[in-house]
């Protein structure tokens, strides 16, 4: 097994790193990280020929796993939505759905949502107690909710950031 990362700014070269695969005896993971297209993007025409072929079978040996933060891929605008007006595209539906579809072409998408508050102190709970943070409930809790109020919400994400930032001052503070 091989992984191989590409940028987002090679993905035009996707179709010829996938004919030099195709035919290698070893197994190719393809990752792209933090995904995302504009419009008229060519990149997005490329990485669409790898998930679904082409005139050329997919390659057996090559999955594309691909990381963002973005639920559908390609930048959407209220403007794209179909309207009935003279200088509108005939098939707008058709051009939308292409667009929103892109994302269903990767077989597995993992997303992860804002929890409650229970459920994003009880996350800080275990992450401290995996991080060894001497700080009893009482202070965890409330700086967690402090945190959180200040950063990105509440979430596994927003957890560990806190709890890597509490490790961190930990450190100093016992250096000092």
């Amino acid at each position: 097994m091989r992984l191989i990362e590409v940028s987002k700014s090679e993905l035009k070269d996707l179709p010829i790193i996938l004919e030099k695969l195709r035919d290698l005896p070893q197994k190719f993971i393809i990752f792209v990280d933090d995904l995302s297209f504009e419009e008229d993007d060519d990149a997005f025409k490329s990485l669409k020929v790898v998930l679904e072929g082409s005139l050329t079978a997919k390659a057996q040996n090559v999955l594309v796993y691909a990381t963002s933060n973005r639920r559908h891929l390609v930048r959407e605008f209220f403007s794209d939505r179909p309207r009935p007006n003279d200088g509108d595209e005939v098939h707008s539906w058709d051009t939308l759905q292409e667009k929103l579809s892109f994302s269903d072409r990767f077989g597995l998408t993992l997303t992860f949502e804002p929890v409650n508050q229970d459920t994003y102190l009880a996350i800080v709970r275990y992450l401290a107690q995996l991080a060894n943070i001497p700080l009893d409930n009482n202070e965890l809790e409330f700086r967690a909710k402090q945190w959180a109020t200040r950063h990105n919400g509440r979430s596994g994400r927003t957890a560990r950031q806190f709890i890597d930032f509490l490790r961190g001052e930990l450190a100093i503070n016992s250096k000092q």
